[in-house]
């Protein structure tokens, strides 16, 4: 049965062939035509029928659809807005406009020129005067009822799920949007926007392994950044007071519902404010969002409803693993009972592992799938915080929080380290870890240490992941819903 419908797809592939063949004997290659003047689209018709009714408009899109009766017929096209339907008669463009368009595929894109009006059964329409082939469709589109529901063909052929799936081309607008937003939103914070070097010799700035390469030119080994951080932080050095980026950012890292190896992170540094600036900026920033582009700060998502509009929790990371997994961390005097405690609660860590770790696996393990609604967490230990200022009161714990929203971190934040000999000790550290067979700690960066050398302000900082925002406000259940072209593994 498959080779049956082999042959017969065969078959069309073959006569779609033959049809262009045909077209372009006869002097009518749609290949050669190199512009198409558009009036209008199909929403824009709907929205303006009043005014348009009887007015002449041309749109042109791909045939959805078409039924021929005789001598008249009705098509379907789709353009960036949607659908909508044309009358296509043959005394209206001609007896070989018309025998050519009967044999014009779905998929084909057109060009129609013709009067806006509404059928007998209330349908908006165009009354076509003139059709013109743009570009022959030499593939068979998906069945049209069932659409295209193959996932991995979906994330593979992007442009067939963005033709069949009317809601998947809403998600990569509202994508749009929301970075459009959020750059307007900090545009009027006073915040400039810059781009940093994407090939750097040391990619630091996270917890994560990079990619690496090699630079011909300069005969040199390479990294593909794994963060905006340390560049950004020079501008502030620099004077540049508030400064942001967005781009794209990569780690050598596994693929889930949650992660792709390249991403898109934005960074922001603000001088002379705090980790509670930035955790201000974030709740106002996420709710001027929400309202932009979703029209409500009551978002649904995956059958919760989520409350951009109240005041988002606050809690510290100790508090929120004694609330969670019933462990009072303050209580724990060293990494011997840290340990002892994760032995006890069935926690894995490493022998490398200190007190400061074991908190953070706890909080991972007991905490983190409890935080649906939007809840900061606050002051991590200083052992998973390198770039972080300490806190005066507790110096093993630093100035840094996490946004949660649906049990998913959607941004880190800090008050800056500014002290460059802690800030020299941290690394120390970080390459003892990586001594050790932590592959994700960082090595010291003696530009970025020369710089906060030279001097930086009291500065507070904070990385977003956009794909997760926007999985959030589209209501996505995984990353690569809200990625064009998300990794996949080479056929």
């Amino acid at each position: 049965m498959a080779e049956a419908q082999n042959q017969d797809i065969n078959q069309l592939l073959k006569v779609r062939r033959e049809k262009l063949s045909a077209l372009q004997e006869a002097g009518k290659d749609p290949f050669q035509i190199t512009k198409y003047d558009v009036t209008h689209h199909s929403q824009e018709i709907k929205d303006a029928f009043d005014a348009l009714e009887g007015k002449k408009v041309s749109i042109a899109g791909r045939v959805m659809s078409k039924r021929v009766m005789g001598k008249a017929s009705f098509c379907n096209v789709q353009d960036l807005q949607g659908n909508i339907q044309s009358y296509v008669a043959r005394d209206s463009i001609g007896e070989e406009p018309y025998a050519d368009f009967k044999k014009y595929d779905v998929g084909d894109i057109v060009g129609i020129e013709g009067e806006v009006f509404k059928t007998k059964t209330g349908e908006i329409s165009v009354h076509a005067e003139k059709v013109t082939l743009l570009s022959k469709s030499l593939q068979i589109l998906p069945e049209k009822y069932h659409g295209l529901v193959n996932t991995d063909i979906r994330y593979r052929q992007r442009y067939t799920d963005l033709i069949m799936n009317e809601d998947v081309k809403k998600t990569f607008v509202a994508r749009s949007k929301i970075i459009s937003a959020i750059r307007r939103y900090l545009d009027d914070q006073g915040f400039l926007e810059v781009e940093t070097p994407m090939l750097v010799s040391n990619a630091g700035g996270a917890a994560a392994r990079p990619f690496e390469t090699h630079y011909n030119a300069l005969d040199e080994d390479v990294k593909l950044r794994i963060s905006l951080e340390l560049y950004l932080k020079r501008l502030i050095v620099g004077g540049m007071e508030r400064v942001y980026e967005i781009g794209r950012v990569f780690r050598n890292e596994g693929l889930d519902a949650r992660h792709n190896p390249e991403f898109t992170l934005m960074e922001l540094y603000q001088a002379y404010t705090d980790y509670n600036g930035m955790m201000d900026l974030t709740e106002n920033m996420f709710r001027h969002v929400a309202k932009e582009v979703c029209g409500t700060t009551l978002i649904p998502y995956q059958g919760a409803q989520i409350d951009l509009g109240k005041p988002f929790e606050r809690i510290t990371m100790v508090e929120a693993v004694k609330k969670y997994a019933g462990v009072d961390f303050d209580e724990v005097p060293d990494t011997a009972a840290a340990k002892k405690l994760a032995d006890e609660k069935g926690v894995h860590y490493e022998e490398r592992h200190t007190k400061g770790d074991i908190i953070n696996l706890f909080f991972e393990e007991f905490v983190e799938e409890h935080l649906i609604q939007p809840t900061f967490v606050l002051d991590h230990p200083v052992e998973i915080s390198p770039l972080t200022k300490r806190k005066p009161d507790k110096p093993e714990y630093v100035e840094r929080f996490e946004l949660f929203i649906t049990a998913r971190e959607m941004c880190n934040a800090y008050s800056e380290l500014n002290d460059p000999i802690d800030q020299r000790e941290r690394f120390k550290a970080q390459e003892a870890a990586l001594a050790a067979g932590d592959e994700e700690a960082n090595t010291t960066d003696e530009d970025f240490m020369n710089a906060l050398e030279i001097g930086m302000p009291p500065t507070g900082g904070i990385g977003y992941g956009i794909d997760r925002l926007v999985m959030l406000l589209t209501d996505s259940p995984a990353i690569r819903d809200v990625l064009l072209f998300p990794t996949l593994k080479s056929l």
